[in-house]
């Protein structure tokens, strides 16, 4: 494990400055889009575009790599974002910032694409389930710190998007200045959905349910914050909770998901996150029950989208998962577009609590639909299942593909050990 982190340091330390920025400018943006004066629909359509992006730079990433290597498209794709991050405060208009969201997306997806190729060349079979463990908290501490430094005085000036855009700029300096090797890439042929979804009908509607439910979160918390009154240094606290929630909640639940029947832990866990939902529309002007929500649907929730993966391995054969992956991180894609234009809508129609009323409607239907489904076919034996490995929604393809392989090799070595004794 030294050995991979003396190797991969400076795309640990890049992929760090990377989510800083990322979780700034996504918060950022709803802030200074209620001082703009953009209305709820606007700004639904502003956070909506970055998620097109992102699943248009899954598809066209690959071929980028390919055909020019991999620091090559991160340091493209890096100054990109940097570039976009400084124009936002000077083009203050819905068409232009749907635009620059739009190559947000795509380049964080080429970003998120090229270093998890990358991390998962510099891993052994040994290391790589840890490494991949170690680049998801990277990320998640890049996420949290972010909201904290929104609290830095000059919200309606230039200086909050200089500093992310300098982050950005030199996230790729320790990459590009590193002497590890490149690794040659390559990606599964994804699993149609019509057969991914006869395998694994719950995978499938659950990651797009899911990816409605993340874009809300992602996207959308700051909108609503804004709407909500909340001053600055509460906004960015109430962001936090649904990431600082992910990651105290994450290996917990990941712990029972491999030892119980992945269907009903599903159904309860949704049901938890509705819950939290419904306590943010009755929360009202109390700002720690307004916390605890956000805590209980962001811990809740992200969870979900590793289990829903680990629940689709249980009914594919070891060497269908990776190609499973890509179906299902596009069907997410599909629901994380149409996220944020719901929410939207939805919020011009109730008022700001039409945010929670939103993330209730996903999480309910997809515990609904977890409990309906136990009841169509028997639970996989839990002995026979793949191994939870956690997986943050953001996270490519590739990662995704990292984690099956993972999760293929743990079972591997279960069935040996248990043969063994």
């Amino acid at each position: 494990m030294g050995q991979f982190l003396k190797g991969a340091w400076p795309l640990l330390l890049g992929m760090l400055l990377l989510m800083v920025g990322n979780g700034m400018h996504g918060t950022l943006l709803g802030i200074r889009g209620e001082a703009a004066g953009f209305s709820t629909f606007e700004m639904s359509m502003v956070m909506s575009a970055y998620f097109v992006g992102f699943l248009g730079g899954s598809r066209i990433t690959p071929e980028l790599i390919r055909r020019v290597g991999h620091v090559r498209v991160f340091a493209a794709m890096a100054s990109m974002i940097s570039a976009v991050l400084i124009l936002y405060p000077t083009l203050e208009h819905p068409v232009a910032w749907i635009a620059g969201r739009t190559l947000m997306g795509l380049c964080f997806s080429g970003v998120y694409v090229t270093a998890e190729s990358w991390l998962n060349n510099a891993a052994t079979n040994d290391t790589r389930g840890k490494a991949l463990s170690i680049y998801m908290m990277v990320q998640m501490f890049g996420i949290v710190a972010a909201q904290g430094m929104l609290t830095i005085p000059d919200a309606t000036g230039f200086l909050l998007f200089v500093i992310p855009s300098v982050l950005v700029s030199i996230s790729f300096a320790p990459i590009l200045l590193s002497v590890s090797p490149t690794p040659a890439f390559d990606t599964t042929k994804p699993m149609s959905l019509k057969e991914l979804f006869h395998n694994s009908p719950l995978g499938v509607v659950g990651m797009f349910l899911l990816g409605g439910v993340f874009s809300a979160q992602f996207g959308m918390s700051a909108v609503f914050a804004t709407r909500a009154g909340l001053s600055l240094s509460e906004l960015s606290l109430f962001v936090a909770a649904f990431y600082i929630g992910a990651t105290v909640f994450q290996y917990p639940l990941g712990w029972m998901s491999d030892r119980m029947d992945r269907r009903v832990l599903i159904m309860f866990v949704a049901a938890i996150g509705a819950s939290g939902a419904m306590l943010g529309f009755f929360a009202g002007d109390n700002y720690l029950m307004l916390l605890v929500s956000a805590l209980f649907i962001g811990g809740f929730s992200n969870p979900l989208y590793s289990m829903l993966i680990a629940h689709a391995n249980d009914f594919l054969e070891y060497e269908d998962m990776a190609a499973a992956s890509g179906g299902l991180v596009f069907v997410n894609g599909v629901g994380a577009i149409a996220g944020p234009m719901i929410t939207g809508w939805m919020m011009d129609v109730i008022g700001p609590s039409g945010y929670f009323i939103y993330l209730v409607i996903p999480l309910a239907a997809l515990g609904l639909y977890a409990g309906y489904r136990t009841t169509r076919r028997p639970a996989a034996s839990v002995e026979d299942t793949g191994s939870y490995t956690a997986v943050m929604p953001t996270a490519s393809v590739v990662a995704v593909e990292v984690a099956q392989e993972v999760a293929i090799e743990t079972a591997m070595e279960e069935e040996q050990e248990a043969a063994a004794g």
